[in-house]
């Protein structure tokens, strides 16, 4: 059976354990870029301890002085298990895996195996802005196939692009947000399915971005890319990093479907260099002992999600949002506020409370800003609280 978190005694809460004062003793990015009287809900960084798991692995890693170069399949191997246990999926295969140094430098690396100089890689914007920037960097078009309406992939947009992308007998690739960010959605099992009828007609590469794939609330199922019909021929990548607060622990995994395996073969060796060998000592203990603590933040999350509704409907009711089925992240519609393009702008400006401006997210993110629900209770009703006092 599908595993679904828990809902008896287990770790506390990790959303509710740490104060502010102490989260401002942080020097990442989340708690420097802004001065210290700015409320920060913006960058995918968790307000959380890390796992006990984790810590164990990492302290052990230190005392022993195993800080040298990665080796071995131990993270591939927990995956794996991870994926059987909570996806019912018993579909990840060890020998075609490998390690990469994070999940958008190993989407660079799959996006050169299948694609080429000039070639288009189509993304459903409003989508995570790196995106962008590295298919941009890498020679590569971005073309757009904006979500529908409901913030669901547009399945008639999306064979009108890759009919034109490969047009002229050019290649092309599809760079998949599974689940999406930033509006949260789960894409069933029919709509992937769906995705890779298109791709194998029209030759699309599909390369899914499954970062947040552990990070799938109560009510909705994660659905692995390369687990539908059809999907043989595509690649994903995989990671800790996001739902275990990993980030500064640079690791993930590249997964090739059985007619992918051949393409993963040829990234070159030196890329398997670029991971930490104590991130991916950490990345393991998460995803093999770490399950409990994901199972508490979890129900965290889901309570953050129902408490944001509440207090945008007491004090900002103009905002419009749809509780995301996945992430930790929220995505506001804040146009009827008339407060531009650039809505987060004016919070931070006004309120005091930095989110994500929606513009670079592509079609669709003007007049939008991405809220980060992995805070406390306290920090997401000031937050509220300061946007309100700014757009009034």
């Amino acid at each position: 059976m599908t595993r679904t978190p828990r809902e008896t005694s287990g770790p506390p809460n990790p959303l509710q354990v740490l104060t502010l004062e102490q989260l401002r003793l942080r020097t990442s990015t989340k708690w420097r870029t802004y001065p210290e009287d700015v409320l920060p809900v913006w960058v995918a960084e968790m307000d959380v301890p890390v796992a006990e798991p984790v810590v164990r692995a990492v302290t052990r890693a230190m005392d022993l002085g195993d800080t040298g170069y990665p080796a071995g399949t131990g993270c591939a191997e927990a995956l794996a298990a991870f994926a059987a246990e909570r996806w019912n999926w018993d579909g990840i295969a060890v020998e075609r895996t490998a390690i990469v140094p994070d999940v958008m430098l190993g989407v660079v690396e799959m996006l050169k195996l299948v694609t080429g100089y000039g070639d288009a890689v189509v993304v459903n914007p409003p989508v995570y802005p790196p995106f962008f920037h590295f298919v941009s960097h890498m020679d590569r078009r971005v073309v757009e196939a904006p979500l529908g309406p409901d913030g669901r992939i547009d399945l008639a947009v999306l064979q009108e692009t890759f009919r034109r992308c490969v047009a002229g007998g050019r290649r092309a690739a599809y760079l998949l947000c599974s689940p999406h960010n930033p509006t949260g959605t789960v894409h069933t099992a029919e709509e992937l399915s769906a995705v890779a009828r298109l791709a194998e007609r029209y030759g699309v590469r599909v390369v899914a971005d499954e970062i947040h794939a552990p990070l799938v609330l109560k009510g909705a199922r994660f659905v692995p890319y390369l687990s539908v019909p059809g999907a043989e021929r595509g690649l994903s990548l995989m990671s800790a990093s996001k739902a275990w607060h990993l980030a500064g622990l640079k690791a993930a995994l590249a997964l090739a479907g059985p007619g992918a395996a051949d393409d993963l073969a040829r990234m070159p060796e030196e890329v398997g260099h670029g991971p930490s060998h104590v991130g991916l000592l950490a990345h393991t203990a998460a995803l093999r002992d770490g399950t409990d603590w994901l199972d508490a933040l979890l129900a965290g999350l889901d309570d953050n999600r129902r408490l944001l509704a509440q207090l945008l409907a007491e004090h900002l009711p103009g905002i419009r949002h749809c509780p995301p089925a996945a992430t930790y992240l929220a995505w506001l519609d804040c146009r009827a506020l008339g407060l531009g393009d650039d809505p987060a702008d004016v919070f931070l400006r006004r309120g005091r409370v930095a989110l994500t401006s929606g513009r670079p997210f592509g079609t669709g993110g003007a007049g939008h800003a991405r809220f980060n629900l992995a805070a406390s209770a306290e920090v997401i009703t000031e937050a509220v609280r300061r946007m309100a006092r700014a757009a009034h």
